[in-house]
């Protein structure tokens, strides 16, 4: 416990960020880090609650009131270790993660959790200043070989943890770089990716292998993988985009958020854009559909780009701005996330349902939609149009950002012949990560559908200790 009264005494104090102007005139991070000093101060409040929520909050089951108190006690060399013991890439948590453990923090009662999540970036981001991270070389090697299919953190974080095992990991990524979302998705402006370069430097320097520009199940055959190592991890993530079927879908104009912000994420690092159409909201009136993370990321990228304004739509009502702690605390609760994306400039109209498209030329023009009322029916929402609410936008972008519906079941998937869940996710438990084809693993969004980035980390890690016990009959590694 950092201070007995610290939490009485001091404040909650987060991260800023740049003025407005000045971080949409690039694609930098703008968040500004606290010193050490105010820091250390905000582990002091960390109240050694005797039950810690924020270990249930957590997927990673990160040790988060030791590491509070440590950097309260300015011992950060230890900090980094223990953080490093449940999570392999706290520098991607530390930015895009939203911090399930600060709902569940038991200050979160009164509306003031410890900035858990700004400690375990302070925390990484010092012990990478002071070259503290180093390559973990494994003292022996198996004969063992293992394919990690997909380089996004669930793939990242098996690959790294089965190399320390002593194992031969080749990493098969479909893109010209490694990373996956963490690259093709998330804004630079959210995750620089120097951030991800110098740790993939750490794990080709403790064995990892790195296949890019190889789609398996594409130009890199499935049967090559099954005949050639001795396991394989399936965690090519959820790629299938919940569509949109409502008259003029078809305009051009009309696309799938991840393409619009993947081909941002090229550009940044430059990277030719190959024989697609550029999509682009420069000077362009945007209509992002679709509430979520996804959806925001597109705000601010479009915002960047030059728009002339930006709209986001979301079917369902506005969450409360403040929860009943009483009804949801610890749990994840339903209410109104305001990101740095929408702070910039983005109108958002909630309860509504997008009708049709309008166009002339094959282009798309404007959007027609009508406000819908929400009702439980026999312990179901049921929704309805609110009669003579119907509205018209001004689209010359729109863009579907609903979510994932499933992994891409063409090539890979099929060719395996795994057998699916009732969502079409590849069916494998989190007692052993097996698949129906033997030697076959999955973890991540593969497997439990769209979810977050800690969550894939997380089943990255333990699927590594399940593929482990599988090839040696034991494992040591952490679950």
């Amino acid at each position: 416990m950092g201070s007995p009264t610290g939490f009485q005494r001091i404040e909650r104090k987060d991260r800023g960020y740049l003025p407005v102007a000045e971080r949409t005139a690039d694609y930098r991070e703008f968040s500004i880090p606290l010193t050490d000093a105010a820091v250390a101060q905000q582990g002091a409040r960390c109240i050694d609650c005797g039950v810690p929520y924020c270990h249930f909050g957590c997927p990673v089951d990160n040790i988060i009131p030791d590491w509070n108190d440590l950097v309260y006690r300015d011992n950060w060399r230890e900090a980094i270790e223990v953080l490093h013991s449940t999570n392999n890439f706290p520098e991607f948590t530390g930015r895009v993660c939203p911090a399930p453990c600060e709902e569940a923090c038991t200050l979160n009662l009164q509306d003031s959790p410890v900035t858990i999540k700004t400690i375990e970036y302070s925390v990484i981001e010092k012990a990478w200043q002071n070259r503290w991270i180093e390559p973990r070389i494994p003292a022996w090697r198996t004969d063992k070989r293992v394919a990690v299919v997909g380089s996004g953190p669930s793939g990242l974080a098996a690959a790294q943890q089965l190399a320390r095992a002593g194992h031969h990991v080749k990493v098969f990524e479909k893109n010209a770089k490694i990373g996956g979302l963490l690259r093709y998705g998330i804004p630079d402006f959210k995750l620089e990716k120097s951030a991800i370069d110098r740790r993939l430097a750490q794990m080709q320097a403790e064995g990892v292998g790195f296949r890019v520009n190889s789609h398996v199940g594409v130009n890199v055959p499935v049967s090559r993988l099954v005949e050639g190592y001795d396991a394989v991890v399936l965690a090519a993530g959820c790629e299938t985009p919940r569509d949109l079927p409502v008259p003029g879908r078809d305009l051009d104009g009309v696309h799938f958020a991840m393409p619009f912000l993947a081909q941002q994420n090229r550009r940044v690092g430059q990277e030719s854009l190959g024989d697609v159409s550029a999509i682009s909201a420069e000077g362009k009136h945007v209509v992002v559909i679709g509430g979520g993370d996804t959806g925001a990321d597109c705000v601010g990228t479009s915002t960047r780009q030059g728009a002339a304004s930006v709209t986001q739509l979301e079917l369902l009502p506005r969450p409360p701005e403040v929860p009943d702690k009483m009804l949801t605390w610890p749990n994840w609760p339903s209410r109104l996330r305001t990101s740095t994306s929408h702070d910039e400039g983005c109108k958002r109209l909630w309860a509504v349902s997008t009708s049709r498209f309008e166009g002339s030329d094959g282009k798309v023009l404007a959007l027609h939609g009508v406000a819908v009322d929400w009702q439980q029916v026999d312990g179901r929402w049921e929704m309805t149009e609110v009669a003579g609410s119907e509205f018209e936008l001004k689209a010359d972008l729109v863009l579907l950002a609903m979510g994932f519906v499933s992994p891409i079941h063409e090539g890979l998937v099929a060719e395996l012949a795994v057998e699916l869940d009732h969502r079409g996710n590849v069916d494998a438990s989190t007692d052993d990560y097996a698949t129906s084809v033997p030697g076959v693993f999955a973890a991540g969004d593969m497997r439990r559908g769209q979810s977050l980035v800690v969550w894939a980390i997380r089943e990255g890690r333990q699927c590594a200790r399940a593929v482990d016990e599988f090839l040696m009959g034991s494992s040591d590694l952490p679950r």
